[in-house]
């Protein structure tokens, strides 16, 4: 465009369109007169770009109009603040001045003292306070001095109590003395005057011969007209008393006694009560030793009697048989593994009555599975089947016409027969020939082909086991002994299956653990575990992999 164009002023380019009333255009340069001219350019100036960069100036931004609420808001952050001080005024003053905390906690502990609060549970006694008052500042020798002070009036009300025949009171302010450090002098000659006059008003003479009379009774323990008590009692009071001394050891060797015949007896609950009586009463017993060492062997006999009484199926006796080997030696980490193994073993059989259908049956051994050990990993799976077996029968109940349930027992048939032939005999979950099986027997339990076919499964899962196991296919070995499980139930020569599996899976863990790697030992130990805890060679391997993880 030319310079003497004539430009439109309502067509600014820059600023937009400028009506009659518009502010002069920015950039504008006005006269004046005497100066010369000055460019205006918002906040900035002319003169300003002309002295260089280094000399500009801020724009100078307008004033704002004023905003009312925002008084307002800060009135009310001030009144938070000053609430909050308010609130934390104590905490912010111990920090601010520890030393005033202190302080008050020395008169609030001197308070106490005056008023007789020795010592309170809740923390308002005077040993407390003056303790709290120390722990905040170590150095600070009136609240050491003031713990002395407790101690000495301690001793004091000591002596009161023993006045008034209030012994019980006399032998706590005793103890509290020696507590705060009181000269053991003193406390020790106001100990034995107290049970000094204890045992002149308890007769001590009296309670020697009632010991004596029940000891000769038979009379050794139970109550506190037993012998053994009240040679306790009468030493309690006088500690060297050579009739209380002789008389508790004789009744000790009496219990002892009667311990061992309770062990003869087989009785080791009662044995073990007496043994434990003995050992609290005097550890260091000459007889103790002995008496110790015959329970636990005894306890270890029991155990191994319950561990083949297991392996056999007898479930009762082995449970009777692990819970009296924990009776003489409650600590016995391998009866407690049996006891799971029985819970476990129940769990089994209550999957088996679940899986024929018998549900009374199935809730009956889960109870008894649950009365052994509630946290049995097969409890789980038990109750999971019971539930299975319960929507199974309900899916192919009677709902279903006899003409219509006929055709479906054929079709499950069949595909039971098809599964079988492929070698599925427990997995897939509902393609089984097991679980085709199983929801024939739901819809007719007695029906001579069904029970043929749950029959004629049994030698295959059999034949199935031993294959696997020859090809060293152990998960797929451990598939087929379930299913053997579930058809034939639980027996001697399913026992026998279990125990190989266990020791194959042992030897695999053992070549893996030679081989370094931890962690397919550490499966393999755990599948054979669950296949028999008793496995011979299992505790031993399991150390040797703990002792391995250890040291990796």
């Amino acid at each position: 465009m030319s310079s003497n164009t004539p430009r439109d002023p309502n067509s600014d380019p820059w600023h937009g369109p400028l009506g009659d009333d518009a502010a002069p255009a920015r950039g504008r340069i006005e006269p004046t007169m005497g100066a010369e001219p000055r460019e205006e350019m918002g906040g900035w100036e002319v003169d300003d770009f002309r002295a260089g960069p280094g000399r500009r100036r801020p724009i100078t931004e307008p004033p704002k109009p004023s905003r009312p609420w925002s008084w307002v808001v800060a009135m009310l952050a001030l009144a938070a603040l000053g609430a909050g001080l308010f609130v934390l005024r104590q905490p912010l003053s111990d920090m601010l001045w520890p030393e005033t905390r202190v302080q008050q906690l020395q008169a609030d502990a001197a308070r106490a003292l005056a008023e007789g609060r020795l010592t309170s549970a809740d923390g308002r006694g005077a040993r407390e306070l003056y303790a709290a008052a120390l722990a905040r500042d170590p150095d600070r020798a009136e609240a050491r001095e003031g713990l002395a002070k407790v101690g000495e009036a301690a001793l004091v009300r000591a002596d009161k109590a023993m006045a008034a025949r209030q012994y019980r009171q006399a032998h706590s302010f005793i103890a509290l003395a020696r507590d705060m450090a009181v000269p053991r002098a003193k406390v020790d000659a106001l100990e034995k005057r107290l049970r000094a006059r204890e045992a002149a008003e308890a007769g001590v003479d009296t309670l020697l011969a009632q010991a004596a009379a029940a000891r000769l009774a038979g009379q050794l323990d139970g109550n506190e007209h037993a012998a053994l008590p009240l040679y306790q009692r009468v030493l309690a009071l006088q500690p060297s008393r050579v009739e209380a001394l002789e008389g508790r050891e004789d009744t000790l060797a009496d219990l002892l006694q009667l311990a061992r015949t309770s062990l003869s007896r087989g009785e080791l609950a009662e044995a073990s009560s007496r043994i434990r009586r003995v050992q609290a009463a005097d550890p260091g017993h000459v007889d103790l030793p002995d008496a110790l060492a015959q329970l636990a062997r005894a306890g270890e006999e029991q155990r191994n009697r319950a561990d083949q009484a297991l392996r056999r199926g007898r479930l009762d006796d082995a449970l009777h048989g692990y819970l009296a080997a924990l009776a003489a030696m409650p600590d016995d980490a391998a009866a407690e593994r049996g006891l799971m193994h029985v819970a476990n073993t129940y769990a089994e059989r209550s999957e088996r009555y679940a899986s024929d259908f018998r549900f009374d049956d199935a809730e009956a051994a889960l109870r008894d599975a649950r009365a052994i050990a509630m946290d049995a990993p097969g409890i789980a799976q038990a109750q999971q089947r019971l539930l299975q077996a319960r929507q199974t029968q309900q899916r192919y109940g009677q709902r279903e016409p006899t003409a219509q349930r006929t055709r479906r027992i054929d079709q499950l048939l069949a595909d039971a027969s098809q599964a079988e032939a492929r070698g599925d005999l427990l997995t897939p979950p509902g393609e089984s020939a097991y679980d085709k099986l199983r929801a024939a027997q739901a819809l007719a339990p007695q029906d001579p082909r069904v029970r043929g076919a749950m029959a004629r499964l049994l030698p295959a899962a059999r034949q199935c086991f031993e294959d696997e196991l020859r090809g060293n296919r152990l998960r797929r070995a451990r598939e087929c002994l379930d299913a053997r499980a579930a058809l034939e139930g639980e027996s001697a020569v399913l026992r026998d299956a279990r125990r190989r599996l266990a020791q194959r899976w042992i030897a695999v863990g053992d070549e893996r653990l030679g081989a370094g790697e931890l962690g397919a030992a550490q499966a393999a130990l755990i599948a054979a575990r669950e296949l028999d805890p008793q496995a011979i060679g299992l505790g031993e391997f399991a150390d040797r992999l703990r002792a391995a993880s250890a040291a990796n």
